[in-house]
């Protein structure tokens, strides 16, 4: 599978992952104030003007960088168990922005 597509399904898979947790209201917020945190950073990381390639090089190294912002921003209860998640959340909110997205 081509690394783009890989990483989509993952991005993909977060997502699904962070709604299916509307179920319960308290966990679903903070997940959503985790993933808020990490797309503020990837703008100020990416910038507003992107493809889906930069993106994907945004997340070859985003754990690092995820991980100080969520310690930073958005901390919560059992927080790291949950970065991967929100992580993949973040990015595939952020790549609907890409020049070249295509649903």
């Amino acid at each position: 599978m081509e690394a783009l597509a890989l990483v989509r399904h993952e991005w993909a898979d977060g997502h699904r992952q962070l709604e299916a947790q509307r179920g319960d209201p308290r966990r679903y917020r903070r997940l959503v104030e985790q993933v808020e945190a990490l797309t503020d950073e990837l703008r100020r990381r990416v910038g507003g003007t992107y493809s889906l390639a930069e993106l994907t090089a945004a997340y070859r190294d985003a754990d690092t960088w995820a991980r100080q912002t969520i310690a930073d921003r958005a901390p919560g209860s059992g927080w790291p168990r949950d970065l991967a998640l929100v992580l993949a959340a973040a990015f595939y909110a952020y790549q609907r922005g890409a020049s070249d997205y295509l649903s």
